[in-house]
Order: structure tokens, then C-alpha cells, then sequence
């Protein structure tokens, strides 16, 4: 009896022939399973890659809309072919007192007097995100051409000074360091009185590179330049990566004291896994 069941035991298992064979039908059905899942997977892949890329650019386009629907009124410029965006963001405004209002012991914003440099503003008391600094910039009836001009200098004047005269009542009164409305000619007043409070201007710029190699940035303080710095030492945000083009476009209505602003940006996955290209419009207020 153990005789013959050692005898058993030594014939049980495979052959050779028999591996070999299940090896074979196992790489067949691993080729067949491959060539089904290769392009859902694949396919995945490239779904995440252009909601990533969708992701990018979503953000940096709402992040330029919501400064752009900021920018002080006739102040956005276009420049570098298309690929640049400039404009002041306005940080707090009012109304200034005028000698109609006839408000005893409260100074007048003077279009005549370059000597006098207060003025006393209405208007909600600013907050502390938006507080008016010293070395923020008073614009008056900004109309994007000389002598109303922001970038040229006719119509802004540089804050020295904010104090409080009656917070309940809305009173401030705003020292300038100069006075350059009364030195305007033609003197140009805003018709209802109005003035923005702005910071120094912004700058969104697009380096477009082949397979998604470019970037969008943006750049701030560098001073009072008209379209994008030329200076190489500016302060400068990485906003979006992958940017294979782009394209900002900026149109006026003057009959609706409107404009609209037209942004457009690809992108491309550097592994081949698509581009994705979105365009986001802006309304922005060109009232002066």
C-alpha cells in the first residue's frame, strides 16, 4: 500500500508540454485584455489631463476678470502684440465737495489754485482691505487721452494725507502732495464730481511656447508705465504654466461708456494628453 501510493504521488503534476501551453494561451488573453484596455485607459488619462489644464486656466482667467472689472475707468491698454494687459485697479473713490455744495469750512477739490492741495471727499468711510494710503494716486475724470490722462499725469495726484473729519457724515478730507487739476489746460472736472482712488498699475502677460511650454504672469509695482514695464527687475506672479498662446482684446463703446474685454488662452499638456482653449468676456465700466 505505501509502495503504491509513494508511486501515485511521483506521477501527479504538470508536464512540460503543458506549462508551455499555459503560457502561451496566458500571453494571448493578456495581448487581447490589453488591446481593449489600452484606450479607456489612455482615454482617462487624457480626461485628467485637459480637466487639470481646464483647472489652470479657469482660474487665471476669473483671477484677471474680477481685477479687470476693478480697473479705473479708460485705463486698460493693450500692448506686446495682443499678449499684454495693463490697467489701473481702482481700491476706493467718492464724490469731492465743489463750491456749489457750499459746505462752510470744508475745503473744495480747486481747478484754478495750484497752492491749494485739500479737498474734502463724501462718501462710506474706506475699509481696511481698501484703505486710502499715502502714496496712492487721486484720479479725476479719467478719459484716456491728454489732458486726462492717468499715465500721462494731468488728472492724478499723489495722497499725502487722509484724516477724518466726520466719519457718521461720510467727511474725509484728502491732502495731495500736488495739485496738477488746477494746472490742466483746459481745466477738466468730473461732471458729477467723482474721483477714484487707485494703486499703481497691473500688468497680465502671456510668453507663449511651443507644446505648452509658456507661461502667464502677472506684475505689479513698477512704477506709472503705459502698457507693459520694459524694466527686467519687476515683481512678478506665475499665474498658469503650459500656456501654448493667448490672446486679450479690448474694445470700447463711447455711446455706452462701456468696454469689453475678450481673453483667450490655450493650453497644451506636455505629454500629448490634448490642449484645452478658453475664452472668458468681461463687461468693464468706463464712466469716468
Amino acid at each position: 500500500m505505501t509502495t503504491r501510493a509513494n508511486h501515485k504521488a511521483r506521477q501527479a503534476g504538470f508536464t512540460l508540454i503543458e506549462a508551455v501551453m499555459v503560457i502561451v494561451i496566458a500571453g494571448v488573453l493578456g495581448a487581447v485584455v490589453a488591446v481593449f484596455i489600452r484606450m479607456p485607459v489612455q482615454g482617462y488619462r487624457d480626461s485628467v489631463a485637459r480637466a487639470e489644464l481646464t483647472d489652470i486656466a479657469d482660474l487665471s482667467l476669473r483671477r484677471m476678470a474680477r481685477e479687470l472689472r476693478l480697473a479705473l475707468p479708460n485705463s486698460i491698454v493693450v500692448s506686446d502684440g495682443g499678449n499684454a494687459i495693463s490697467f489701473f485697479m481702482t481700491k476706493a473713490g467718492g464724490r469731492y465737495l465743489t463750491p456749489d455744495d457750499d459746505l462752510a469750512g470744508q475745503p473744495v477739490l480747486d481747478f484754478v489754485d495750484p497752492g491749494k492741495r485739500t479737498f474734502t471727499m463724501v462718501g462710506p468711510p474706506p475699509d481696511s482691505k481698501n484703505a486710502i494710503m499715502k502714496g496712492d494716486y487721486v484720479v479725476v475724470y479719467n478719459l484716456g487721452i491728454e489732458p486726462a490722462d492717468a499715465y500721462v499725469g494731468g488728472n492724478r495726484a499723489t495722497i499725502d494725507k487722509l484724516t477724518t473729519v466726520d466719519a457718521d457724515k461720510g467727511l474725509y478730507q484728502i491732502e495731495l502732495q500736488d495739485n496738477p487739476f488746477a494746472k490742466q489746460n483746459p481745466p477738466m472736472p468730473s461732471p458729477g464730481s467723482r474721483f477714484h482712488v487707485v494703486g499703481q498699475p497691473i500688468t497680465y502677460f502671456c510668453t507663449p511656447g511651443a507644446g505648452g511650454s509658456g507661461s502667464m504672469s502677472r506684475q505689479w509695482a513698477y512704477g506709472i508705465v503705459k502698457g507693459k514695464p520694459a524694466a527686467a527687475n519687476v515683481p512678478t506672479n506665475l499665474l498658469a504654466n503650459r500656456v501654448t498662446s493667448c490672446k486679450f482684446d479690448y474694445s470700447t463703446d463711447a455711446n455706452s461708456r462701456g468696454a469689453l474685454v475678450i481673453l483667450t488662452l490655450l493650453l497644451e499638456s506636455p505629454d500629448a494628453g490634448g490642449s484645452i482653449r478658453l475664452v472668458h468676456q468681461v463687461h468693464v465700466d468706463n464712466t469716468p
